[in-house]
């Protein structure tokens, strides 16, 4: 039993990702309601599911120790509030886990519209019901993808090349930029 669940963690560690890569524009699509799968988020989220058990156990803890780098923050804060951005992510995932309260943290410390942020958790294929993850060619997950005027300016994919302040600022300053798979 023990070589049974070591097996199935470490699978779903290593899924994480994926395969290919495309920009896209910024679409309109239908939202997914909520629903658990397995003790998983699967459709759009928020912070506040986040912060519920059996979530906050790894998010909370992150999320009060994050302590990003007073540079790459001023620069974030200068130029966040001009992007949308939609953020897809998987609560079963490590690397979700690790990024995504730090991104949060992020976006308090930068005063950031959490109207304009829209999250989605997917289910370990990383699916979705209305399999808006096609359209935005989510291959691995936490992916956040910029927007501004509707288009795609840049994303951030699975984990930074940096550390995630200085990749998040280098996005937002239109700085050159490519995530960990270009």
């Amino acid at each position: 039993m023990k070589i049974f669940l070591y097996l199935l963690l470490l699978i779903t560690a290593s899924n994480c990702g994926n395969t290919g890569n495309t920009e896209n524009e910024q679409k309109t699509t239908e939202p997914v309601s909520q629903e658990e799968e397995a003790g998983n988020l699967i459709g759009e989220i928020n912070f506040e599911d986040l912060q519920q058990a059996p979530y906050s156990a790894w998010f909370d803890p992150m999320y009060q120790s994050y302590k990003p780098g007073e540079e790459a923050l001023s620069t974030i804060k200068e130029n966040i509030n001009e992007y949308d951005i939609m953020m897809f992510m998987g609560t079963w995932c490590a690397d979700s886990q690790r990024e995504v309260p730090k991104f949060y943290k992020l976006l308090e410390l930068s005063d950031y519209d959490l109207d304009r942020l829209q999250v989605m958790a997917v289910r370990e294929d990383k699916t979705l019901p209305n399999e808006m993850e096609q359209e935005y060619d989510v291959i691995y997950v936490p992916t956040i993808i910029f927007f501004k005027d509707g288009e795609e300016v840049g994303r951030f994919v699975e984990y930074p090349q940096e550390e995630l302040e200085d990749d998040i600022a280098k996005i937002v300053s239109g700085q050159e930029y490519k995530h960990s798979y270009e």
